[in-house]
């Protein structure tokens, strides 16, 4: 990546203050001694003797070798000023000068010292504090021009913490605004009972685990009930990323560190959060063979471990922390005395889904009549965050549709927005393509449909979405369950291949549109064999690693050449049978799939219901020929 800015600041900077040096000096030279010098008017020699005739002139000075006369007079608003005129031979000056009186009915004082110069203190001021103070902005607008120029605003700010710090109950959230993590809300609740009540622990001699780390993927609220946690418990609340300690200088972290339990301590009791602690908290056991074991990283994280062993917990200072990637924390900073307390923060459940929706339905203007559970059966392995951007995308569609009021078809139109993107209503199929994506379509809900132990159809589309998707089905399940049989996930894939097994059947080809199908049949089949035990080659057997769970990483292989050859045999001989069921199934209602793929061509969009209506509708009876009576 290209970098702005000089090769060499020390240069650069140097070159800076030469030109501000010459600056300085230029106004010294011009500008300065203008500003010092009093104000002189030149006036003509009759000017001066109408003056001085009429009483205006206090002080007179002649100088014979510049030729110039010098006095100090009354102007027209009876204000003294200096004036000046051009020296003439004139005898009677002299006879003039005696016997002119100034203005206050003196004599004229002749050859006395008209000040042309400011006072000793202007002169001061303008030779001496307004350079400096000249150079000290110039040098600070110089220092953060540069520290801009290498690392931002704050790249000199040495020991200083960057954490928000809320006071009180400033967060503005409690539990109430938590919804879908019961169990992790309880583990807190013990901590904030701690700070309410400390002494109904201290009396039985049990002391508060001194820190507390929320696993859990991300969107699922754990920022959310860190600061619900300070809430409720109305005290102080720092709150700071785990990226904001490294910084270019090293140890500047570790000094970040250091005023942040600084100020922890003077606050307490208090709350210090660390968001995306694994930023500094990775193990060095991966950093030792690059580094050396003396990088930025591990002075911090070695400084966060001597501060959290040097405080006392029962002074009411909490640490609470944040990551989804718990497996890269170095096992020093999770031992007990430390981080020894471990609260998931999971996906919610479907009861939970549905608390969150109400929960985020209470900003906005939904209609009494919304069925959140329904909601919340669509849209399975949502996270918190995702559910609320659903809710506002519903608000969104309701307020293009002139309504003021959210109502359900809003909200499902949220889900499918959220899951496959918004509608391409600008890309129009043609005839080809629109009747292979029906049938493809239709194929997988009649797969779905015919096999036992496979969620309804809720939906079937073939307009196209902002994802890529031609199409798609929309399965919702009855009732979440937590558990995967075998032959679920058998009969998950056959749904899978049963977009490709109606094109194979109607067509006798077929298209890229099943790509998204096979990767996700390949990966649940792959899954099946090496990390659910569902193998009968290979039994109870584990062959792969899950890397970064809570962000949905891909598993590794943790077997020999040999064995991989094996597993990838057993994964096709899955998806081939499974690929062979959903032919089946197709093929013993190949007259529903063409009536299907017709209604919906007709329609684009069709609902379950629609869908299982038109499939258990048995068939009108052929009328048979009528028969003549004989007469």
């Amino acid at each position: 990546m290209k970098t702005t800015g000089p090769k060499n600041p020390k240069k650069a900077l140097i070159y800076y203050y030469v030109a501000a040096v010459v600056i300085l000096l230029l106004l010294n030279a011009l500008v300065f001694p203008n500003i010092m010098r009093r104000s002189v008017t030149e006036v003509s020699y009759n000017r001066f003797v109408t003056d001085l005739e009429e009483g205006k002139v206090s002080v007179v000075q002649e100088d014979a070798s510049n030729g110039t006369i010098t006095y100090q007079a009354l102007d027209e608003n009876s204000k003294e000023r200096i004036y000046q005129t051009a020296w003439v031979n004139d005898p009677d000056r002299v006879e003039r000068l005696l016997e002119a009186k100034n203005p206050e009915g003196g004599e004229v004082e002749y050859g006395g010292v008209i000040p042309t110069k400011t006072s000793p203190i202007m002169n001061l001021l303008f030779s001496v504090l307004l350079p400096v103070l000249f150079m000290v902005l110039l040098g600070q607008l110089l220092m953060r021009f540069m520290m801009k120029r290498m690392g931002g605003s704050n790249a000199m700010s040495f020991g200083k913490s960057n954490a928000k710090v809320y006071v009180e109950a400033q967060t503005g959230k409690t539990f109430a605004d938590v919804a879908g993590q019961d169990e992790a809300k309880e583990a807190l609740a013990e901590i904030v009972d701690f700070l309410h009540n400390p002494s109904k622990y201290n009396s039985i001699g049990a002391t508060l685990p001194k820190g507390a780390l929320l696993v859990g993927p991300p969107g699922t609220g754990k920022t959310l009930l860190a600061k619900a946690v300070a809430g409720e418990a109305g005290v102080p609340f720092f709150s700071i990323a785990g990226s904001e300690f490294v910084e270019m200088f090293v140890g500047m972290g570790a000094a970040r560190v250091r005023d942040l339990f600084k100020q922890a301590a003077e606050k307490a009791p208090c709350i210090v959060f660390i968001d995306e602690i694994d930023t500094i908290g990775k193990s060095r056991d991966n950093a030792a063979g690059i580094s050396g074991g003396n990088d930025e990283r591990e002075q911090t994280l070695n400084q966060l471990l001597t501060e959290m062993d040097g405080f006392d917990g029962s002074k009411g200072v909490i640490i609470l922390a944040a990551t989804n990637r718990p497996e890269t924390l170095d096992k020093a900073l999770l031992r007990p005395g430390r981080f020894d307390r471990r609260i998931p923060v999971e996906l919610p459940d479907l009861e939970g889904r549905a608390a969150i929706l109400k929960v985020h339905a209470k900003k906005v203007m939904v209609d009494e009549n919304v069925d959140f559970m329904a909601i919340a059966r669509a849209t399975s392995g949502a996270s918190g965050a995702e559910l609320a951007n659903m809710v506002n995308e519903a608000a969104l569609r309701a307020v293009k549709q002139n309504r003021r009021i959210v109502n359900q078809s809003d909200l499902m139109e949220a889900v499918e927005t959220v899951i496959a993107g918004y509608q391409r209503k600008n890309k129009v199929l043609n005839p080809r393509e629109k009747r292979i994506v029906a049938y493809h379509e239709i194929g997988h809900a009649l797969v779905a449909a015919k096999q036992t132990n496979s969620a309804p159809v809720a939906k079937i589309t073939i307009v196209p979405r902002t994802s890529g998707a031609l199409g798609y089905t929309l399965q919702v399940p009855e009732e979440e369950t937590n558990l995967l049989s075998r032959e679920e996930a058998f009969n998950k894939i056959a749904t899978f291949t049963g977009g490709r097994a109606a094109e194979e059947l109607i067509f006798g080809s077929y298209t890229s549109g099943a790509s998204n199908d096979i990767e996700q049949a390949t990966r649940l089949a792959r899954n099946m064999v090496t990390r659910l035990g569902m193998s009968k080659e290979f039994d109870m057997m584990a062959l792969a690693t899950v890397n970064s769970q809570y962000l949905g990483g891909d598993a590794s292989l943790a077997c020999s050449e040999g064995t991989a050859e094996k597993i990838d045999q057993e994964v096709l001989e899955l998806i081939k049978s499974a690929h062979a069921k959903a032919m089946e199934i197709l093929k013993d209602n190949v007259d529903k799939l063409h009536e299907l793929a017709t209604f919906l061509m007709e329609r684009e969009t069709i609902t379950g219901e629609e869908f299982m209506e038109i499939l258990n509708r048995q068939p009108e009876p052929t009328a048979p020929a009528q028969q003549q009576l004989p007469g």
